[in-house]
Order: structure tokens, then C-alpha cells, then sequence
């Protein structure tokens, strides 16, 4: 539908958070979507959140990034990364993805996440950003039963000038 580059990526609004829950049944009817209180628990503890935005204040997706460990110990999770249907495969999701990167590079954290084994597109996504396949979980994602691969991507190591 919409270019990427018509996307505005910021912190995600606590009054976006039924918006995502929209999304979220939308895109995952067959499992367990995340909840109001899922989002909220998330950026209340503080970890990384972003939104997709139009420029009239629509959000169209979102990601979260979780930071654990002590520097220069860190590591970081992909939490959840979504696009609306009707705005997919045009460059949101990796303008997401880049954006939370960005920040687990700032600390120098490899970073993981879990995928669905037959979502193909996202699989695409991740491998073009450096992660590879480290693992399989077999009936991760529930009621539904599907498997997911654990990927990771290691920590970008930043010279200090």
C-alpha cells in the first residue's frame, strides 16, 4: 500500500497499545496474541519500543526490544515485531527491525529472537540482517502447536574513537 519512507518509526504511545492488540489477533488468530496488559508489562519495565506511524498519527506496526545483562555483558531479544497486513512488504517491518538493532548495537548486544518456522518472509528479513538459525522449538507457539527457530545475530562491537 504505502512506501516505508511515508512511515514515521518513534516510541511507541501507551494509547497505542489497543491498536497493537488489534494487530496482534489480526496477524496471530491461530495462537496466543499478546495482550493489553502483555504490551504494557513491556514498556513499563522499560524495554524498547517502537511504532510505525502515518503521517496522520495511524499506528501500522510495531516492535520491542529487550536489553538484559551488565555491560559488557549485554544481550537483547527481538520481543515481538509486526505490520499490519494491508502495509506488508513494503519496507516497514526493516525500518522496525533496522531501528531496533540500532539500539542493541549501541550496547554491543547479540541479539535473538524466536520466528515461526513456516514465515518465510520474516526468515527472509532476519537473514538479511545478519541472524542465522541456532535452534529449533518444537510446539513454541500455542494453541496452535507450530515450531519456531531460535535465530541470532551477534553483537556489533563499536570502536571507541
Amino acid at each position: 500500500m504505502s512506501g516505508a519512507s511515508l512511515v514515521t518509526i518513534a516510541p511507541l504511545r501507551r494509547e497505542d497499545v489497543p491498536r497493537c492488540v488489534e494487530i496482534e489477533h489480526e496477524l496471530f488468530p491461530g495462537d496466543d496474541p499478546w495482550s493489553a496488559t502483555s504490551f504494557l508489562s513491556e514498556m513499563a519495565v522499560g524495554n524498547h519500543y517502537l511504532g510505525a506511524y502515518l503521517a496522520d498519527g495511524t499506528l501500522i506496526g510495531y516492535g520491542g526490544l529487550a536489553i538484559t545483562g551488565r555491560d559488557p555483558d549485554f544481550e537483547a531479544s527481538v520481543h515481538t515485531l509486526a505490520v499490519d497486513q494491508g502495509y506488508q512488504h513494503g519496507g516497514v517491518g526493516k525500518r522496525l527491525l533496522r531501528a531496533l538493532l540500532e539500539r542493541a548495537d549501541e550496547v554491543s548486544a547479540p541479539v535473538f529472537l524466536e520466528v515461526r518456522t513456516d514465515n518465510d518472509p520474516a526468515i527472509g528479513l532476519y537473514v538479511a540482517h545478519g541472524f542465522e538459525k541456532i535452534g529449533l522449538r518444537r510446539r513454541y507457539y500455542q494453541p496452535s502447536g507450530a515450531d519456531a527457530h531460535t535465530m541470532a545475530r551477534p553483537a556489533v562491537v563499536r570502536e571507541n574513537p
